[in-house]
């Protein structure tokens, strides 16, 4: 079975990956389980662009393709904050749970119709070829007031989805999987690839 590296050491990002990519005929491998191990600096203006340092840094260590993504969560009342920056928001190794609480409190006071956002998913793939391709696709909802569900990670305990009356931490992980940005993406993906 021929392979693929992702450019991640986040579990349950992989987890999400191997779930919608598994039709794919090809065995998804982490950083991790390729037995590569670098750090890339995300320093790109967009998410694309972050995606891409990350695949092209992987790619300089394997001769199979690899995929890597970039996501964030963009408020509009806070000027799409914390965006590309989602990851680094208040530092790298702060806990979301404290990240989450200030972009809450960021929020005090705004009404419901004013709390919109969106997550945002980029995901680049550098192949053998040399040849690259990057799509994107959003899932928009609202910034709750409290941190509600334990499915997810990072910021799913404060996005709700209106539609599904629930975060998307409170989201099984089929249902998360068919609307979320970077299962979205991931199909996106999967189709430029098979039309190669």
């Amino acid at each position: 079975m021929k392979r693929m590296i992702f450019a991640t050491g986040n579990a349950g990002k992989m987890k999400e990956i191997r779930s919608i990519m598994e039709d794919t005929c090809r065995e998804i491998l982490s950083m991790k389980e390729a037995g590569i191990s670098i750090e890339a600096e995300e320093n790109g203006k967009t998410y694309e662009e972050n995606a891409l340092i990350k695949a092209r840094a992987v790619a300089h260590h394997t001769p199979d393709p690899v995929l890597a993504d970039d996501s964030g969560l963009e408020i509009d009342f806070l000027n799409g904050e914390p965006g590309v920056y989602s990851a680094r928001y208040l530092g790298e190794d702060t806990p979301y749970s404290i990240k989450n609480a200030e972009l809450i409190r960021r929020l005090e006071g705004v009404p419901d119709e004013k709390r919109t956002a969106r997550f945002v998913c980029a995901i680049a793939a550098v192949l053998p070829d040399g040849r690259e391709i990057t799509v994107r696709d959003t899932i928009e909802g609202l910034i709750g007031y409290e941190e509600k569900g334990g499915n997810g990670f990072g910021y799913d305990p404060i996005f709700y989805v209106p539609e599904l009356g629930k975060t998307t931490a409170e989201l099984t992980e089929e249902e998360k999987n068919q609307v979320s940005h970077r299962g979205k993406a991931l199909r996106l993906m999967k189709e430029e690839l098979k039309n190669l």
